[in-house]
């Protein structure tokens, strides 16, 4: 049997120009090194930024969200109280109503009372618009200065 037939001879050889091929002995040139190195730097560099970036945008978010958590707390407070004001209101009708001495008097009570609660509601109203205005603007904060940030980080870059 000669050695192209024989099945390990030619296992053994085409390992060898295997490893001649993929695992040369021949040195990487300077140049070449030199320019993955910077390569791998720049990368290095923009991975660095990207990071910044993402943390920063991440930072923003959580401000964003503790902002919007506080503004729904507030937003649910003054529900509550405007809520136990009315009520507490109806109780003074009631107890008005409870302690009128005649007809008459029980709808001066009532009408009274749907003048000053109409007045109220007014003003309730506008208490919630201007407490959703200031939630919706402290929510909206560090969004805004993110992208001022971001806008500053672009003008200086160019």
């Amino acid at each position: 049997m000669n050695a192209t037939s024989n099945p390990q001879t030619a296992a053994e050889q085409g390992l060898k120009n295997y490893r001649d091929v993929t695992i040369p002995d021949a040195p990487v040139p300077e140049t070449v090194r030199a320019m993955v190195e910077k390569a791998v730097d720049q990368s290095r560099e923009v991975y660095d930024r990207s990071k910044d970036a993402l943390d920063a945008s991440v930072a923003t978010l959580e401000r964003t969200f503790d902002a919007a958590g506080q503004g729904a707390v507030a937003f649910n407070r003054k529900l509550i109280d405007i809520a136990q004001r009315n009520v507490s209101s109806g109780f003074d009708l009631a107890k008005s109503l409870a302690g009128a001495k005649n007809l008459s008097e029980m709808v001066e009570f009532q009408t009274a009372y749907w003048q000053k609660l109409l007045g109220t509601l007014v003003s309730q109203a506008e208490e919630v618009r201007a407490l959703s205005t200031k939630v919706a603007t402290a929510a909206g904060e560090p969004l805004k200065e993110q992208v001022k940030r971001g806008m500053d980080e672009l003008r200086k870059a160019n």
